[in-house]
């Protein structure tokens, strides 16, 4: 059955979009300069604790800081996104992969609250848990299929813990965030599909309550 993949399609074209404005502000179409990221809404400690910009924590998804970054996320969106537009219903992969994105940001806030942060990495680790989610709860019924999934992540996972270790830049806190909110609700919708409001609910929750936290602890220090 053809599928056209509308969804991961539009996000790619997103952010696509996002790094040409950048690049065009920045005059460089290879690395982004750090100012114009966070005049289009980078992750920037001082501005969301002092000036409640919280909406950085969205718009951070669709930055990135420069064509290898860009691409590396955008493949990886591109292979991952496609199953798991095929195997979660519509609503279920927008609140998987916006809520893992955005469970990664304040990840990344609570570990480096005075970087600029950026990239689409914490939602797609969250397709990626929510996939390594979905057939752990069909295992029985899919096993072969389950085994080679779950295979190929394990070693995605290593190269990309591995790539962290050795490059600082890249942030393996958002990774970590996003891939534990994608795997919770891949596990959830997969063993019954109306659990998809309780898991937004929760995440919702969540998201808030840490947001709360990390306003009270960081504004006193910024």
């Amino acid at each position: 059955m053809f599928h056209s993949f509308k969804i991961t399609n539009t996000l790619i074209l997103l952010n696509l979009i996002a790094y040409i404005a950048t690049a065009l502000f920045s005059a460089n179409l290879a690395e982004m300069d750090s100012r114009v990221l966070v005049a289009f809404g980078a992750l920037y400690g001082p501005l969301i604790f002092v000036y409640d910009e919280w909406w950085r924590l969205l718009t951070a998804m669709f930055l990135h800081g420069g064509m290898t970054h860009l691409m590396m996320n955008m493949f990886s969106l591109y292979i991952v996104g496609r199953p798991a537009e095929i195997y979660f219903e519509k609503r279920a992969y927008l609140a998987l992969y916006f809520f893992s994105g955005l469970i990664g940001a304040a990840a990344s806030l609570a570990m480096h609250p005075q970087s600029v942060g950026i990239g689409a990495s914490g939602a797609i680790f969250g397709l990626f848990g929510a996939l390594a989610g979905f057939f752990l709860v069909h295992r029985e019924r899919i096993g072969a299929q389950s085994r080679a999934f779950m295979k190929n992540f394990g070693v995605i996972i290593a190269l990309n813990v591995l790539l962290g270790l050795s490059i600082p830049s890249i942030d393996m806190s958002a990774h970590i965030g996003g891939l534990a909110a994608g795997a919770i609700g891949g596990m959830m919708v997969s063993y019954r599909p109306r659990w998809l409001r309780f898991y937004s609910v929760a995440m919702a929750v969540i998201l808030l309550s840490a947001l709360f936290y990390l306003q009270g602890s960081n504004a006193s220090v910024l």
